[in-house]
């Protein structure tokens, strides 16, 4: 049983909750009616076809604002906002991120400066499962391998999630929430305050989520119900305007029911702890310092019968479960000169991580049973990057070195329990990583443009380590055998921005030698078992977007995404790539009360694949055909405190499946062979939200 801060909240209580929130706004609503100072502030666009960069290759927005599709319960889902992004469909919640056909640890996943990697070896409970959008303040990306002030490997990109830290000049109390109600049982609450004065400050942050299995278009249920909640407490010191002392802690727990496994989630707890110093403010060149420490926990409970029934045909035909726990900490302190033209950050950083694990067949057994340390993995960086601007260019570089280590504790491996042979044994790995990249003009002056190459090399991740089945051939384990990945890539872009339109374009072009790829094979009555391997691969692909302003309340918004790959050791194509995507959105705001939108995607035929191959979670099954899909959303800001949302998804109730899936279970009738899970069919929802 999950133990939430919240008081269960039926549908009755929250319809009446969202009714009263209304009736109160309303009083207020006369009082402002003629305030329109700042009318783009006002009402807040649900956000439909993507966020457009901010700068080269960096992409920054708000989660906390309304978006089309129902508003994400995961950080995974609200990724999927930017250009590139997919995810791995696990049911209805906690999907496994993808950003150009690349997915895990080629994705540097960051929350308040953090780490916060799943236990699952097969990532059933990812980095992002752990994160709700809504508390947080900003989602910052960066595509790519152009940066290296967040950690290693982030061949694909880095993705954080923050909250604003703030220095108040008088006592202040400013706070947020949001309702949301949706078909499907859907029911979210959010809530968020902050107690500021001169010399610190307390805030308060959480949220609940909970959902029902949903229909796909045909009207048939897919197992996806999910609960979850989430809070976090931080409370600042700040004894003058320069200089920020932090403490933060934070809890959250849930389950989640999943269509495409032979388990559930029946348990996700979080416990994070942070501690965080910023100095601004001094003579000299010496711009200001930052460090954080960090430690955070997951505990992580899968089974067969909290959320379904055991499957007595299935190959788990008892009650079986599965706890997994792991704790990782780190800190990060880095520097920032600023001499004229020249801006250099420079720092280290560090993360370690050890995994347990203990199961049981029997309902509850597992708890009895005692832990068994199993991995530990660790790293340690140095990494510098420096800005220099010369007229309308400004060139970015950066370099970092790290040491990695991983251990292997597991005594046995396989079902059949097998002695480990490289028990005790440790890795380590030196890696290198760095970028150059030319911006010339700027977004004010109409037209911009940029062109990078940046390398990383990339550890074996834990589940690349420890959850495939076997290993290159002539290898023991994939723990021994499986190289580092190095990956090259070229990045080019442009941007214009005039009074009406506002566009950009990207594109990117990389070898990665020693991808790591994970093979499948059918295994009768032992299950399918995997071969994680080291393939050479070429990517390229592109993303653009526009936003057009024909008239004075009306918005054209449209974007493109596409991916390409191709395993050149066996000259196929590479497996898991996104397939190309288009979106269309139309939105009419009279900046003061009301919004109208709709958006168009349209997903094309995927047809290069490589069956039987794929990555820890995902595997390419067969071709996809293409579909479309049509939502409408609505907005009414009541007063300047309160503002509803509503929206209309899948309007047609259209039955599709994305490429990027999960295989159907057998366990809730899905046949034998692989079938992919299919979307939710037409979903209503409404959301209040409120700010003071």
């Amino acid at each position: 049983m999950i133990r939430s801060p919240f008081p269960a909240m039926a549908r009755r209580r929250l319809a009446s909750a969202i009714a009263l929130s209304v009736c109160i706004a309303g009083v207020h609503a006369e009082a402002v009616h003629d305030n329109d100072a700042a009318p783009d502030l006002l009402l807040d666009r649900v956000v439909v076809t993507g966020v457009r960069p901010v700068s080269a290759l960096t992409y920054e927005t708000d989660p906390r604002k309304p978006r089309q599709p129902i508003p994400a319960s995961d950080g995974a889902d609200y990724l999927k906002t930017i250009p590139g992004f997919n995810a791995i469909r696990n049911g209805g919640t906690n999907g496994d991120p993808v950003l150009r056909g690349m997915f895990g640890s080629r994705l540097n996943l960051l929350t308040n400066e953090g780490a916060m990697p799943g236990a699952c070896p097969s990532r059933m409970d990812n980095p992002l499962s752990y994160v709700s959008p809504d508390t947080f303040d900003q989602l910052t990306v960066v595509k790519g391998p152009q940066t290296v002030l967040w950690g290693p490997g982030a061949s694909a990109g880095t993705v954080r999630f923050s909250r604003d830290r703030e220095i108040f000049a008088e006592r202040t109390v400013k706070g947020s929430g949001a309702l949301l109600f949706g078909d499907n049982g859907r029911n979210d609450q959010v809530g968020d305050a902050t107690f500021g004065a001169p010399l610190g400050y307390a805030r308060v942050s959480a949220n609940r989520s909970d959902s029902d299995d949903y229909r796909d278009g045909n009207g048939d249920v897919v197992p996806s119900r999910w609960t979850k909640w989430n809070s976090d407490v931080a409370v600042g010191w700040t004894p003058d305007d320069s200089t920020l002392l932090e403490a933060s802690f934070g809890r959250g727990d849930g389950e989640a029911r999943y269509a495409g496994r032979g388990m559930d989630g029946a348990q996700f707890v979080r416990e994070s702890q942070g501690l965080r110093f910023e100095k601004r403010g001094f003579d000299g060149a010496l711009d200001r310092v930052e460090a954080n420490v960090y430690r955070n926990r997951a505990d992580h409970v899968m089974d067969n019968y909290t959320l379904r029934t055991p499957n007595p045909s299935s190959a788990m035909p008892m009650p079986m479960a599965s706890n997994v726990e792991r704790v990782t900490t780190g800190g990060r302190a880095a520097a920032v000169w600023a001499v004229d033209a020249i801006e250099i950050t420079a720092g280290i950083d560090s993360m370690a991580s050890e995994h347990r694990t203990r199961s049981a067949s029997g309902i509850g057994a597992y708890a009895l049973q005692p832990w068994a340390l199993d991995a530990q993995v660790r790293n340690s960086g140095v990494f510098g990057e420096l800005a220099w601007r010369t007229g309308e260019g400004r060139v970015v570089a950066g370099a970092r070195a790290d040491r990695a280590a991983a251990r292997d504790l597991r005594a046995t491996t396989g079902m059949m329990r097998m002695p480990n042979p490289t028990r005790g044994q440790t890795r380590e790995e030196t890696l290198t990583a760095g970028f150059a990249r030319y911006e010339h003009g700027t977004a004010a002056k109409g037209l911009s443009w940029y062109a990078g190459v940046g390398h990383t090399e990339r550890m074996p991740d834990y589940w690349e380590l420890f959850s495939a089945t076997r290993g290159p051939v002539g290898s023991v384990n994939a723990f021994s055998g499986v190289d580092t990945e190095k990956t090259t890539q070229v990045d080019l872009g442009l941007q214009y921005k005039s009074a009406k339109l506002d566009a950009w374009a990207s594109a990117y072009a990389g070898r990665i030698d020693d991808f790591i790829l994970f093979d499948y094979v059918a295994g009768g009555m032992m299950g399918t078992t995997t071969t994680a391997r080291n393939v050479d691969a070429d990517i390229h692909g592109a993303e653009a977007g526009a936003t057009w302003k024909p008239a004075m309340h009306w918005r054209v918004e449209g974007s493109l995404a596409w991916a390409w790959g191709e395993n050149r050791t066996q000259n196929r194509p590479l497996p898991q790539m996104s397939p190309f995507e288009a979106r269309l959105g139309v939105n009419w705001n009279d900046h003061h009360r009301w919004s109208a939108g709709a958006l168009l995607r349209g997903v094309a035929r995927q047809s290069r694949v490589a069956p039987g191959q794929g990555n820890v979670v995902g595997r390419d099954l067969s071709p996809t055909a293409g579909f479309g899909t049509l939502a409408l959303n609505v907005g009414y800001r009541v007063n300047d405190i309160v503002q509803l949302s509503a929206g209309v998804d899948n309007v047609f109730d259209r039955y599709y499946a994305e490429h990027l899936n999960l295989a159907g279970s057998a366990d809730f009738g899905y046949p034998a062979d692989p079938v992919r899970i299919a979307e939710p069919g037409r979903t209503a929802w409404v959301r209040v939200s409120m700010k003071y």
